[in-house]
């Protein structure tokens, strides 16, 4: 029986990170976990890119630009949705989901979602270093998992 499995170990990882602006001061406190996560499983400062976007919407298309790139091993998506009193939330929240899904199943990169779709900022602020933890840190830590599980698993043949 053959059992497959990741690890944590970042050495040799290249990892990009895609973070929204809106809701910055939050989405910066992710980004300062997700950093941590990576820092503590030994990827170096040099196989870390940061990518900025103005919003979650926007993480996806990032995403897919970056894993067609070929330059990452693992993409992490970070951002913050807040819901508001209109639908705009769940136009926002689903697409940017599904869009991270999508992409890295087209791609076949390890693309992880942490972006934090909550109630009300009190919640938001609990999942990015709060009482919660910091779902920054736990998306860098299953996109560490991914890529070296990934790498261990048989290569895909062309045109399935």
């Amino acid at each position: 029986m053959q059992t497959y499995s990741g690890s944590y170990d970042g050495r040799n990882l290249r990892v990009a990170v895609v973070a929204s602006r809106f809701n910055e001061t939050i989405t910066k406190q992710l980004l300062d976990g997700a950093l941590d996560c990576l820092h503590r499983h030994a990827v170096k400062d040099e196989d870390v890119s940061i990518v900025w976007v103005p919003g979650a919407f926007e993480i996806p298309a990032t995403a897919r630009r970056l894993a067609q790139a070929g330059e990452f091993d693992a993409i992490v998506c970070l951002g913050v949705v807040v819901r508001g009193e209109t639908a705009h939330f769940d136009y926002v929240a689903g697409n940017a989901s599904y869009g991270i899904g999508r992409v890295a199943e087209d791609t076949g990169i390890p693309i992880t979602n942490g972006i934090l779709t909550t109630e009300n900022v009190a919640q938001a602020t609990d999942r990015a270093g709060g009482k919660m933890g910091n779902k920054g840190f736990e998306a860098a830590l299953a996109a560490l998992e991914m890529a070296n599980l990934f790498a261990s698993l048989p290569k895909p043949q062309q045109d399935i």
